[in-house]
């Protein structure tokens, strides 16, 4: 599970069998999780975060998302 990034206590990671799937990016903190795409920067899954948490982390992803998409291809073969 590869950390990306991590902000405001959030890490941002990739599961390594996750590679069947379009490109996203896990974040998590506590027991907190969110799963974001890539491509369109759209939640795919929220474990208990709130609205405000969601905003703020797909800004993050949103600034972050190329070289987010050039790590999942770098670590996934693509």
């Amino acid at each position: 599970m590869p950390t990306l990034f991590e902000w405001k206590g959030w890490r941002f990671v990739f599961y390594s069998l996750d590679s069947a799937e379009p490109p996203h990016v896990h974040i998590r903190k506590d027991r907190k999780e969110a799963k974001v795409w890539l491509e369109n920067t759209a939640v795919a899954r929220n474990k208990r975060c709130t609205d405000k948490e969601l905003n703020e982390l797909l800004d993050v992803v949103k600034s972050h998302r190329q070289e987010f998409l050039e790590r999942w291809n770098e670590h996934f073969g693509n």
